[in-house]
């Protein structure tokens, strides 16, 4: 998690962006999950922002598209939080996230009507750079061709990136979240080029797992796609830098919830004496340990928390 300096600014409308004097050099596209195929484009931008002191930028949209048109076909975020997203673009150099608010009427506009406003709020505006299959605007008409002619007509130069490959198969972000819900963090992690996290806040629990000697943090997550339910290894990051392994525990507490629990991650950090409530934290998944199940007594559940925990110490520290 970033520690706070040099962040990313965060311009939220296109007039906003009249701000900007220097060279721009822009990457547009959704970028959910910032994947080795989304950082090609998005390295680009950065790479000609340094080659003439110019300012590297990346327009988004939020909510994602998809979300708004077809919110019931929506798959899980590989990004939930456009904080999370900033972070990972302040590690490629990114200076500027321009995130324009994504509405029905928005997607109403015409592809040309979109380049035009862009250009008046942008007249510094100097590469685009997008994925070739990247399209925008009413019915999905904006596409390579039109922006060329865009881009010669303005003396914008027009970046088009292929598909990036792995093993043989395309990296998308479908690919990623398969490889998630298979539990297959390597995988996930080659394609992401970063181990895959997930960004939650600390909220109040039950409080059971302090009466039975593990204290967890029950993590508030939105809508990120997540494993396979069970204990699973992990690693966790704190707003303030500090890194401990934890226990995790993803699913629904059958044993003290019942049937009507809702799915949750809790995670009790190794090793650690504090009061995270309120705060964020950053967990990534190491190793699957077990799956979820329902035990006869607190008992027993809590003689198999000793063991899990002996077991994620084991995972995380070797």
């Amino acid at each position: 998690m970033n520690s706070g300096k040099n962040m990313v600014r965060i311009i939220e409308s296109l007039n906003e962006m009249k701000t900007i004097t220097r060279p721009l050099h822009l990457a547009l596209g959704v970028f959910d999950g910032v994947h080795i195929g989304h950082q090609t484009v998005i390295r680009s931008v950065v790479a000609a922002a340094k080659a003439d002191g110019g300012v590297a930028g990346v327009l988004t949209f939020d909510p994602h598209p998809i979300q708004v048109l077809a919110p019931q076909l929506a798959p899980k975020r590989i990004l939930a939080s456009l904080n999370h997203k900033r972070e990972l673009l302040e590690t490629l150099g990114v200076d500027v996230m321009v995130v324009i608010p994504f509405t029905r009427e928005f997607a109403e506009e015409e592809a040309e009507e979109f380049l035009d406003k862009l250009l008046a709020a942008s007249p510094s505006l100097k590469t685009i750079a997008i994925g070739e299959d990247w399209k925008f605007g009413k019915q999905r008409r904006g596409n390579v061709a039109l922006l060329e002619k865009f881009g010669a007509a303005h003396h914008i130069h027009i970046n088009t990136h292929g598909a990036v490959m792995l093993g043989g198969e395309r990296v998308s972000s479908t690919r990623i979240r398969q490889a998630i819900r298979d539990g297959n963090m390597p995988a996930a992690a080659a394609m992401l080029g970063r181990e895959y996290t997930v960004l939650g806040t600390v909220i109040k629990g039950r409080q059971l797992g302090r009466t039975l000697g593990f204290p967890t943090a029950n993590l508030r997550v939105r809508n990120e796609q997540l494993p396979n339910d069970g204990v699973w290894a992990v690693e966790v990051t704190l707003g303030n830098g500090e890194v401990y392994c934890g226990a995790g525990n993803l699913g629904v507490r059958p044993t003290v919830e019942g049937a009507t629990g809702q799915r949750m991650l809790e995670v009790h950090l190794l090793d650690y004496t504090g009061d995270l409530y309120g705060s964020d934290m950053e967990v990534r998944f190491i190793e699957f340990v077990r799956a979820e199940r329902k035990f006869d007594s607190l008992d027993a559940l809590q003689n198999q928390i000793r063991e899990d925990v002996a077991s994620c110490r084991n995972l995380c520290t070797s």
